[in-house]
């Protein structure tokens, strides 16, 4: 069986959110998938077609004023394009977001990506984990320290660069692109299977 197609359309404003975005690749790749990472802000037509081809997107954006960046909703409402046609029915979608706070609203980015992926008629991938970080014996170093459910969140200080986004907040998005990947080689099985019966 071929191995899943997974395109990563991401904006990254100050670097910060391509960290992530990296890691969700590498998180993807160790599953055998095959990667494709789409800057938004810069995004061709043949890049249009990757996302159109692939198994799964995942969507990111920095937190901005407490949604995706003005660059990702650009590219949201450009999408609409594929809307019209069907193009991305029954993908499969998740979605990562990184602020400065701990919080920064980064859980309104996350459902603005769901809302996005439910207007496509996608299929949503959501994190998968417990939160960590939550009981007295507990680190700032566990995966998924923030405590989402809907997908990855990051944080990293305003006064820092892209090199300091926190490493268990990169483990936690290795985890989603390992996730997606899964699902997306999961799903494809399912379709071969009913093809097959």
């Amino acid at each position: 069986m071929s191995t899943p197609v997974i395109a990563i359309a991401y904006h990254s404003g100050y670097g910060h959110t391509a960290v992530v975005a990296e890691a969700v690749r590498a998180g993807a790749e160790t599953e055998g998938a095959t990667v494709h990472l789409i800057k938004v802000d810069e995004i061709t037509e043949e890049q249009w077609e990757l996302l159109d081809g692939a198994d799964a997107i995942a969507f990111g954006s920095p937190t901005y004023m407490g949604t995706a960046s003005a660059a990702f909703h650009a590219f949201a409402e450009e999408s609409s394009k594929r809307w019209f046609t069907h193009s991305w029915r029954d993908k499969l979608a998740a979605g990562f977001t990184n602020s400065g706070a701990k919080s920064g609203d980064k859980l309104h980015t996350l459902q603005f990506f769901t809302l996005l992926a439910a207007q496509h008629g996608m299929t949503w991938v959501n994190l998968g984990l417990h939160p960590g970080w939550n009981m007295s014996d507990a680190s700032e170093n566990d995966i998924n320290r923030l405590g989402f459910f809907l997908g990855a969140g990051a944080q990293t200080n305003n006064d820092e660069g892209p090199e300091a986004v926190h490493k268990a907040d990169l483990q936690t998005a290795e985890h989603l692109g390992a996730r997606l990947a899964q699902t997306a080689r999961v799903q494809r099985a399912g379709r071969a299977a009913l093809s097959a019966a």
